[in-house]
């Protein structure tokens, strides 16, 4: 039976790329084909969103073991995740910022230097050094700074690189396709690479991310004639003030959406890759395949969802509004405590309702905002999923020491929050560069 499951499994991925490889160089929408000197250039940002969610998301089922191997608790362990995250948080406005001013390209080489360096400090420090945690810590620390200006600076590029609006969705479909199917690959990769040693996902950073700036250096161009203006940081403020006056209300709900969504479902991963493990007996790369079977779901329908919007911003809200809906049931399912394989069914379903969701949130705030300030508050966007990406692990680590049920039905909350935020603040109208 698991044998069956893992052919499966590996055969839906083998379609999934193919598809891929199959948007990039044929058709897109209706006919329209993305500009052929661009498809080089979209193809190596769709490295980027893989490789920082590899970089992170690779060290889930990685934490059992080290907790076990550095001696630290659940909620230390948690925390190799949220660090990265929480300095990604900080760090991401100001990479944004730069990028309107000095190019996209300027902030993306650099980050990705430094998120290798980071993830070489970590993983050096866990093979030669014991009792490394906060070592490790370190290292973490360093990557979070280079992931702020790396896949939150891609969104904009794309925005930046086509003149229809079409092929901005279908570019950006293509980031959070390439973003979720690193989710997809993460829990498996993770997982076969410390069936070995615990500490080898740590070293195998600073190759995907020297692998990934390689990419961006041949073959991203900015546009021809790109010349950022200089402006002042008082001017930016008030460009920026002046901008959320106008259009709080979508903005923010698509904030908040956002960040609800990757605490969600980081502290659920979380969860399950400890379900798993302690309840269960699941380890090694089966856990890894587990992990990844709601991931590939999520990763399919965003691969779709991007295609499909195009300017549509109508779709948009009621894909957001279903997308939600669906989370919310499904979270509502698993605080009955299911057995195994209907908890993971139930997340497969919510992958779907995230996956509708997350493209449209991508192109309300890329197609909404004017080229000069899109990088601003595409990363600002970013910074709120790292909320989520950061807490979702500890806040679930605690909720854990309590009954299960509190856990998914707080979930359930914050998603019936999303929803009630999509019907009465975002209005398709009102969402416009204008």
């Amino acid at each position: 039976m698991n044998q069956i499951m893992v052919t499966l499994h590996l055969s839906g991925i083998k379609y999934f790329l193919r598809d891929i490889l199959t948007t990039l160089v044929q058709t897109n929408q209706g006919g329209a084909q993305l500009e052929d000197k661009k498809k080089l250039d979209l193809a190596s940002l769709a490295s980027i969103p893989l490789v920082m969610t590899l970089g992170n998301s690779m060290l889930i089922p990685v934490l059992p073991m080290a907790q076990r191997e550095l001696e630290i608790s659940k909620f230390q362990s948690s925390l190799i995740i949220t660090v990265y995250s929480v300095v990604a948080i900080i760090f991401i406005p100001v990479a944004g910022y730069l990028s309107d001013r000095i190019g996209r390209k300027k902030i993306i080489i650099p980050s990705l230097f430094i998120s290798g360096i980071g993830g070489l400090i970590s993983g050096l420090c866990a093979w030669f050094i014991p009792h490394s945690y906060w070592l490790i810590l370190l290292g973490r620390f360093l990557q979070g700074i280079g992931a702020s200006g790396a896949f939150p600076v891609a969104i904009p590029t794309v925005g930046d690189m086509f003149k229809n609006q079409d092929d901005v969705s279908s570019g950006l479909g293509v980031l959070e396709t390439s973003n979720t199917f690193g989710k997809v690959l993460s829990p498996i990769l993770g997982a076969f690479l410390a069936s070995f040693i615990w500490y080898i996902p740590l070293l195998a950073i600073p190759v995907l991310s020297f692998g990934s700036l390689l990419l961006v250096a041949f073959f991203v161009k900015p546009p021809k004639g790109e010349k950022k203006e200089v402006v002042t940081v008082k001017k930016f403020l008030s460009n920026i003030k002046k901008i959320f006056k106008q259009k709080w209300k979508w903005i923010s709900s698509v904030f908040l959406i956002g960040g609800i969504i990757m605490l969600i479902l980081f502290g659920t991963l979380f969860y399950l890759s400890d379900l798993l493990e302690e309840k269960n007996h699941i380890n090694g790369i089966k856990k890894g395949f587990v992990l990844a079977i709601p991931l590939f779901s999520l990763s399919l329908c965003s691969f779709i969802t991007g295609k499909k919007i195009g300017e549509n911003k109508a779709l948009m809200k009621w894909l957001t509004f279903g997308g939600m809906v669906i989370l919310m049931a499904m979270m509502i399912v698993l605080s009955f405590n299911p057995s195994l394989y209907f908890f993971i069914g139930s997340l497969f379903i919510a992958g779907i309702g995230i996956g509708l969701t997350l493209p449209s949130l991508d192109a309300f705030i890329t197609e909404g905002i004017e080229e000069e300030n899109r990088g601003t508050f595409t990363c600002l966007y970013s910074s709120m999923r790292f909320i989520g990406v950061a807490f979702g692990p500890p806040l679930f680590a605690f909720l854990m020491t309590y009954p299960i049920r509190l856990m998914f039905w707080l979930s359930a909350l914050l998603a019936l929050l999303a929803i009630i935020v999509t019907l009465f603040f975002i209005r398709p109208n009102q969402v416009n560069t204008k």
